[in-house]
């Protein structure tokens, strides 16, 4: 189906490309100049004139690169079925005008509403654990039956959690968002094609501010974070390091003044540690559950307390279960006959308690006759 443009879709393209243009600045000159199309057909005398400005970037010779390249860029936009929000548009994602560094456009394939009633970004470690990955999932189940279809997941297509978080909005049927670090004439990583894909096909989309002429830099990956984080709620950040891209997220979240989340893990994990500074600086609250994030947001789950309980990360134990679990958070992965030896109990008696473990979900078997948690 063809997309509709609007009629001075190519001078908003071209306006949009100028350099240090955000929704203040481009608000400001708009409040002074008619339309973005009067802003290029100004003299640099007439202009100057009008905003006091000397900006180099707003030379006649800057503005006709940009007009040139918008050009080119509008020839792909229409070839490829791709949708312009521009920040003047009702469907463009609202959150995005109450963070001043914002893009004012953005370009999108797929039908998702980014003016969603929930949307949480899931951001983390490109080394994400089965740890990470597994409370990744038991997040997005939970926001899926809490919430019923009034969520979005926003991302970042990239290794790890990013894309950990995607497939589960997948497998539960939440649409999302994926937020790429450079054009929409590729996927990056090329490996997450498919998944891309098939999130556009199910009602989520992949959207970017960049051109299909802008080469990737490595630049671009930390400009794409703020983002993730202005087009959502609130961020969770589910494992990092030290360092990371998901650290600046989560700073650029709280910058906006939304909400961060991170999930706690033991001291002595490496993709642990950037959570655990997060809340211990109190620059984060802690999560274990999709039921903690709808307390801590005042959003109204759909489900009894009763029935939200049971999708904690944890369920309910016994003193013995209870046990296990506690020396493997302390431990790590232990084998069979350690874990023996630290419960104190025969290894007949233990295996009957690691299978009801693991049928609750709570540890994994791992091969070696070793067990960890999930």
């Amino acid at each position: 189906m063809a997309i509709t443009h609007h009629p001075d879709i190519l001078y908003r393209m071209a306006f949009a490309g100028i350099r240090g243009m955000g929704v203040e600045l481009a608000q400001r000159l708009l409040d002074i100049i008619p339309n973005e199309k009067e802003f290029f057909s100004l003299s640099d005398r007439e202009l100057k004139s009008i905003t006091g400005s000397r900006s180099k970037a707003w030379e006649r010779s800057s503005r006709d690169e940009m007009l040139r390249k918008a050009e080119q860029e509008l020839s792909f936009v229409e070839q490829n079925h791709v949708k312009v929000l521009y920040f003047t548009e009702t469907d463009f994602p609202q959150r995005l005008l109450n963070a001043t560094d914002a893009p004012i456009l953005l370009y999108t394939i797929g039908n998702c509403n980014l003016n969603s009633k929930h949307v949480v970004s899931i951001v983390g470690t490109r080394r994400s654990t089965h740890y990470g990955a597994t409370f990744c999932d038991k997040l997005v189940e939970g926001l899926s039956q809490m919430l019923e279809g009034e969520v979005v997941i926003v991302s970042g297509l990239a290794y790890g959690t990013d894309i950990n978080a995607h497939r589960a909005a997948l497998k539960y049927k939440i649409p999302t968002v994926g937020v790429q670090a450079c054009g929409l004439n590729k996927i990056y990583p090329a490996e997450h094609r498919n998944d891309a894909a098939h999130m556009v096909q199910t009602g989520g989309a992949v959207v970017s501010d960049y051109t299909s002429q802008d080469p990737i830099h490595r630049g671009n990956f930390l400009a794409r974070n703020r983002i993730i984080a202005a087009l959502s709620d609130c961020t969770v950040v589910v494992e990092s390091a030290n360092k990371g891209g998901a650290l600046v997220t989560a700073n650029i979240a709280a910058s906006y003044s939304r909400d961060v989340f991170a999930v706690p893990g033991r001291v002595a994990d490496e993709f642990s540690k950037g959570c655990n500074r997060l809340i211990m600086n109190n620059q984060a609250a802690a999560i274990t559950c999709a039921e903690d994030l709808l307390k801590a947001m005042r959003w109204e789950s759909k489900l009894v307390p009763e029935q939200a309980h049971e999708l904690e990360l944890f369920p309910e134990l016994t003193a013995e279960q209870q046990k296990v679990v506690d020396i493997l958070r302390k431990q790590g992965d232990l084998h069979i006959n350690d874990l023996a030896g630290l419960m104190a109990l025969p290894i007949y008696r233990l295996m009957a308690t690691l299978v009801e473990l693991d049928t609750k979900g709570v540890i994994a078997t791992l091969p070696g006759c070793r067990y960890s948690l999930k």
